[in-house]
């Protein structure tokens, strides 16, 4: 059982689900670029015009005039950014549908997350467009007039703020494209998971003592229904739940776990040692959507690599070498948990008072989403059988005896299975042979 106290790596922040919503879409990088270049825009704007301003009081129009011809040319450069701009986008675009595709067909469509939260993506069409809007907005503040003593303002501060724009967004582009062809290489996109998953695990609460606090709970004396649309549970926000606990002096338990599907008037939070707390301060406490997240889904990055396992022993795919290495990952997550407390994590108010119970998946469950699917698939391919048995011997070195059972367990069916597939002795050998590279 993982219980928070003082010393938790980190506290749940109020601020978190809406972080990782935003983390998952796409349009709010580009808008806020869009909208903050406005702002720039404006600035640079007005110090164009107090630069025309000074020189007119100073009465310096020799300087203006070479200002007038500086902008003609730059007037010109900067229409050309803005017709290379879209063009770039629709680059950056056509890269990023091809990388999605081809992704979501090797690997899992559920990879396909990996690429609308990468930062440099979503970083170079937010510079792009950004880009475009400024030249735009740069075109529209030319003065038509040629007259230095009529003149009101030259874009000489913004025709300098496009270019380093351009600049920054060649820089981005080939960051873009390196990146992207990182994340079309299986390897790179089963350690993106990995990374993922180990963070999650981090961020859960863990210390020592008052593991009996969630078995003291006692009875239900109310249930919250699920009041929203049907989906699967995302995250909770635990700030907020831990706050109208203390507030009103309850206990709230949540009954689903992160990443299974709730449908309308299904009970979500179980309140214990007083009635229910007030339907407007349990609102946007439980976040609701079409799929997992890493956010607080302990199991999720291991659903993902299972995924890419399987595809990979698939008859139309046929590539162990994928499974052996998604296997590394489920062992070396599994590894790092393997004498972490599990099942239920409980989150506590400033005065250490537990205020939120929260389920978390087993190490049985963990181990089975982790071996059971790609077991049963690796019958026929020796590179797979050796790779697990191996990983499960290096797990079996590494838990605690009561954690055991479930490897053992799985070790006996690989065997059996083996037996049962292979009729000749040589070939049941070699199968069962221990190898962490599978075969060499």
């Amino acid at each position: 059982m993982v219980t928070q106290g003082s010393t938790a790596r980190r506290r749940a922040r109020p601020l978190s689900p809406l972080r990782e919503y935003l983390r998952d879409t796409f349009w709010f990088a580009p808008m806020a670029a869009m909208v903050s270049v406005f702002v720039v825009w404006v600035g640079a704007q007005a110090l164009d015009t107090a630069i025309v301003e000074a020189l007119r009081d100073e009465g310096d129009y020799d300087t203006l005039d070479e200002l007038l011809r500086f902008a003609e040319d730059a007037k010109a450069v900067v229409s050309a950014v803005g017709s290379a701009m879209m063009t770039f986008i629709g680059v950056v675009f056509s890269i990023s549908l091809v990388a999605v595709q081809m992704a979501s067909g090797q690997f899992t469509p559920r990879v396909v997350r990996i690429f609308v939260r990468s930062r440099i993506t979503k970083a170079t069409f937010a510079v792009f467009l950004a880009t475009f809007v400024l030249t735009l907005l740069v075109l529209a503040s030319f003065d038509s007039v040629d007259d230095p003593r009529a003149v009101t303002t030259v874009p000489l501060v913004q025709s300098v703020l496009t270019l380093c724009m351009v600049a920054l967004s060649l820089l981005l582009f080939v960051l873009y494209v390196n990146t992207t062809l990182r994340l079309m290489r299986i390897s790179h996109v089963i350690a993106r998971i990995a990374t993922e998953s180990f963070r999650v695990a981090a961020s859960m609460p863990v210390s020592t003592g008052g593991q009996d606090d969630g078995a003291r709970l006692g009875s239900a004396t109310a249930w919250v229904p699920h009041e929203g649309r049907a989906g699967v549970l995302r995250d909770v926000h635990i700030a907020r739940l831990v706050r109208v606990a203390r507030k009103h002096g309850v206990v709230l338990r949540l009954i689903p776990r992160i990443g299974d599907f709730v449908v309308p008037g299904m009970p979500v939070l179980a309140v214990h040692g007083g009635p229910v707390p007030p339907r407007r301060a349990l609102r946007y406490a439980v976040s609701v959507g079409v799929e997992r997240t890493y956010h607080q889904d302990l199991g999720f990055g291991l659903r993902q690599l299972s995924d890419i396992a399987l595809r990979a022993l698939s008859s139309a795919i046929n590539d162990p070498t994928t499974a052996v290495q998604a296997l590394d990952r489920v062992v070396e997550f599994l590894a790092a948990l393997s004498r972490r407390p599990l099942d239920a994590a409980l989150h506590r108010d400033r005065g250490g008072t537990v205020r939120l119970v929260q389920p978390v998946p087993g190490w049985t469950e963990l181990v089975d989403l982790g071996f059971t699917e790609v077991r049963m698939a690796a019958i026929g391919s020796p590179q797979v059988c050796r790779r697990m048995l191996a990983g499960l011997d290096d797990l079996l070195l590494l838990v605690p005896p009561e954690r055991r059972e479930p490897l053992l367990r799985h070790r006996d069916l690989l065997r059996q299975a083996v037996d049962r597939s292979e009729p000749a002795p040589a070939d049941r050998a070699f199968a069962l042979h221990p190898d962490r590279q599978g075969i060499g």
